[in-house]
């Protein structure tokens, strides 16, 4: 192709940067593509394998849009893309603001064996939004036309193909005029695989938190470049490393998600190889790279450019991102690149980024008031129960945030209670959901369902609403008990879920643990000491579980899916492994 250079886009533009200064997103599209900025994919072994400018995507964009439109489909109708990360979802996705459709990004298998379960997931997202066109890698085709038996949908199938079988229509029917108040896109939250809540976002609140995130939240310049492998159906991934770098003209390299998973150090690899100054990824992330590194490979990366290190998506630990700091240092990582920050689908992206240039910053707090008053109360440097939060930072300019109690009232300094969220970035709602609208949006008011309180303007999340553990008066946070599990050798972070199932009058804590011991003496000697362990440093009977490798619920952006392994618990469907309950 003629408009397919295979040299990696520039990092410098010869184009005066504007950041997310656009009434819409396609405007900031035909701005961008006026420069030589763009985004560049590369395989599993970090070697380019397409390029594509942002003048080649408007045009192609453009493209698409003509021949949707000839399709015939009314204005909003939604367009499901399967989203792998390749140059043809960009095409469609773009394509489809140009010609006023929705596009809505949906995830891809997580392994090619699990075939029912995916026609399954597929097809309730495409009940969801009532899907008129389904593209996706011609690979994954199949699966859509399995999942589609039962619906009106005009196409199905890959770019390619499509641009096979409709033809551009004559005349060209004219491009509709975008307006800040149309709709955008769909994002699906990262929790609702199972019962899909389709998350509005206009053209107006998607660039007031783009502007926001670029120039209060990360500072971008006209010398930064981007690198991501986060999956294009996640808000993090979509948000962050799609529009964000378009729509202040910077380029980005690509790495799939499933590449990062074989081979994490190649994240590491594309930073030092195109100077990356912005990357963002869940704790995890992190953690797989640090565990990954063999003895004496820091020395391979240069990290010295990497100046915006992010961190969201899941509960933040600070001793995940410690190891990661030592490990790399060497390679010329430095510390203070680390941004914690706080986001949901709810509100575009992002809502709170910690001060850059100070990494990450803890608050350490006693227990005892945690559990029983509800608030975080400094420790002292000699007390030992104790549990530590990351400074999330101050909320994006233009933006206002509460926490408040059970009775809606404003809670002060120091006080654990729900976040609340208002301002220009907040979705319209969800589609086609009322009630599950009307159940978080009051007044302008967006009721995140997590919990956390403030310190000098800053927040710092304590978790989710649905998951605490109310034992006997106490709030006991699920993190705490597995953060603890974790910290025995045989067991790896992200490898424990607790929760709470009601068992008569007492309610039974119940931990999940994945286990790769196969010999019985030691599983038992794993489960007795880790009864004993929670036992003695809460006070608590609990259930421990031993379940096997990758059986631990989990939603699309990688957290834990407690309410998940709950449901499964009880339906008995983890009931294997060997159990045993802490007195």
């Amino acid at each position: 192709m003629a408009e397919l250079y295979m040299s990696a886009t520039l990092t410098q533009n010869f184009l005066p940067q504007r950041l997310a200064d656009f009434p819409t997103i396609t405007e900031a599209l035909d701005y961008a593509a006026l420069g030589g900025t763009g985004m560049n994919f590369y395989d599993g072994r970090c070697r380019l394998t397409a390029v594509l400018q942002y003048a080649a995507l408007k045009r192609k964009a453009q493209a698409v849009a003509q021949r949707l439109l000839g399709l015939g489909l009314p204005a909003g109708s939604r367009v499901a893309l399967i989203a792998d990360t390749d140059p043809a979802f960009m095409e469609v996705f773009f394509g489809c603001m140009y010609a006023g459709l929705l596009p809505v990004s949906l995830p891809v298998p997580s392994s090619l064996g699990a075939h029912d379960s995916y026609v399954k997931k597929l097809a309730s997202f495409f009940t969801s939004c009532g899907a008129k066109a389904v593209f996706g890698p011609k690979e994954l085709v199949p699966f859509a036309l399995e999942a589609a038996e039962d619906f009106e949908i005009a196409f199905i199938g890959s770019v390619r193909e499509f641009a096979e079988q409709v033809a551009l229509p004559e005349p060209a029917i004219p491009l509709p005029q975008v307006l800040p108040d149309d709709v955008a896109y769909l994002q699906y939250t990262s929790g609702s695989t199972r019962f899909p809540r389709g998350v509005t976002i206009t053209h107006r609140a998607a660039m007031a938190n783009l502007q926001g995130m670029l120039r209060d939240g990360l500072g971008i310049g006209p010398r930064d470049r981007c690198v991501s492998w986060l999956p294009f159906y996640h808000d993090m991934g979509l948000v962050g490393f799609v529009l964000a770098p378009m729509t202040s003209q910077m380029s980005v390299d690509y790495l799939r998600t499933q590449d990062f998973a074989m081979r994490p150090r190649q994240w590491l690899n594309l930073i030092s190889m195109n100077r990356g100054t912005v990357a963002f990824a869940p704790p995890f992330g992190y953690d797989i790279c640090a565990r990954r590194l063999r003895e004496g490979e820091a020395g391979r990366f240069d990290l010295s450019s990497w100046r915006v290190a992010g961190i969201g998506a899941e509960p933040i630990r600070s001793e995940v991102l410690e190891k990661f700091a030592e490990q790399f240092a060497s390679s010329g990582f430095d510390r203070r690149a680390f941004i914690p920050c706080y986001g949901l689908a709810e509100s575009t992206l992002g809502v709170c980024f910690s001060r850059r240039g100070s990494g990450v910053q803890i608050d350490r707090i006693r227990r005892w008031d945690l559990e029983h008053a509800s608030q975080a109360v400094p420790a002292t440097g000699e007390e030992a129960d104790t549990t530590a939060f990351v400074n999330c930072g101050p909320v994006l300019p233009g933006h206002q945030l509460e926490i408040r109690g059970d009775d809606g009232c404003v809670l002060g300094e120091r006080q654990i209670g729900r976040i609340l969220l208002k301002g220009p970035s907040l979705m319209s709602g969800y589609f086609h959901d009322e009630d599950s609208t009307s159940a978080v949006l009051a007044g302008g008011w967006l009721d995140t369902g997590d919990l956390g309180y403030l310190h000098d303007g800053e927040l710092f999340i304590t978790g989710r609403r649905k998951d605490l553990l109310i034992v006997r008066g106490r709030n006991i946070w699920p993190q705490d008990i597995e953060y603890l599990a974790e910290s025995q050798p045989e067991i790896r972070p992200g490898d424990v879920i607790a929760f709470l199932v009601a068992n008569g009058e007492e309610p039974e804590v119940i931990v999940q643990v994945q286990c790769r011991i196969s010999d019985m003496e030691q599983r038992e000697r794993l489960v007795s000491s880790l009864t004993r362990l929670i036992n003695g440093e809460f006070g608590l009977s609990a259930r421990v579980d031993l379940v096997p490798p990758h059986s631990l619920p989990r939603t699309s952006s990688g957290k834990p899916s407690r309410a998940e392994a709950r449901k499964r618990f009880l339906q008995g469907r983890s009931g294997f492994g060997l159990s045993l309950a802490a007195g």
